[in-house]
């Protein structure tokens, strides 16, 4: 495992979601030739929005999938396979690149993507916005760190068997948290340079609703008083009561579109 190469968003509403990710700092860099699905970038971070009619519910905004750079897809895939995973079914079209998948948290897909160094899979699928630039700077040296799944009561051995067994994720002793939501259990990736929280319902709450699957994505930041102080600037609400007030370890935003929120936590980018 190599990082990340993107994390995709489905939603019903493209605008908005592309309105609140430009407030992160992102920027539209290129369109999917046949599908409604919109690449956006800032440094070495690629999001994917997907407002396809196949996979988009009117009004729903959601995580959707987080692919990670491998050396041999190939291997990975069938590696998975033979560990337990299920397959996702490819839709790839005439002239499109087959992305090999699993399913993941809920209705989430796992992809392995070995295009990423001089040829990427975004040079076949997307065609680049004309005036963009396509490697937009990152603000505050912004850099993917990681992602919180919601998990069932008391499955989160599952869970660490999945991430260990499948991908070689590593789950790090109690204490080992940053930012501000220490919570759950934290997986290393074999790269060390992305991590997955895993986060049961609390004590308590027999009657709240909730569903397996991911749920916030997690930006390492160098500074994050800088980076919220930047980010505030573009427009950006981060919820500043209790134990949530940002600070040197993290802050989290609002919810946007009903279920989009985003956080920030202290790390630099390891070097690749």
């Amino acid at each position: 495992m190599d990082g990340v190469e993107f994390i995709e968003f489905v939603t019903g509403k493209p605008q908005a979601l592309g309105g609140v990710l430009q407030l992160m700092g992102f920027a539209p860099v290129a369109r999917h030739r046949s599908r409604e699905v919109v690449l956006y970038r800032q440094g070495a971070m690629n999001l994917i929005v997907n407002a396809d009619g196949a996979s988009a519910e009117p009004g729903a905004t959601y995580l959707s999938a987080v692919a990670f750079r491998v050396r041999d897809a190939a291997h990975a895939m069938r590696h998975s396979l033979d560990a337990g995973a299920w397959e996702i079914p490819r839709r790839a079209a005439a002239m499109e690149l087959n992305i090999p998948g699993i399913l993941g948290s809920g209705d989430s897909t796992i992809y392995f993507v070995d295009r990423y160094k001089d040829f990427s899979i975004y040079d076949v699928d997307f065609v680049p916005l004309p005036g963009m630039d396509p490697n937009p700077p990152a603000i505050a040296g912004l850099h993917y760190f990681g992602l919180v799944q919601a998990v069932g009561a008391f499955r989160t051995g599952e869970w660490v068997d999945f991430y260990s067994q499948l991908l070689g994720f590593v789950e790090l002793p109690p204490g080992s948290f940053v930012g501000i939501l220490p919570k759950g259990t934290l997986l290393r990736s074999p790269c060390g340079r992305f991590y997955v929280q895993l986060v049961e319902p609390p004590e308590g709450a027999e009657d709240i609703h909730w569903d397996e699957g991911l749920v916030r994505i997690g930006f390492g930041a160098p500074d994050v008083p800088e980076a919220t102080r930047l980010l505030r600037e573009r427009g950006l609400v981060f919820i500043d009561e209790g134990h949530l007030h940002p600070g040197e370890r993290g802050a989290l935003t609002q919810v946007y579109l009903g279920s989009a929120t985003f956080e920030l936590v202290a790390s630099k980018p390891t070097e690749v």
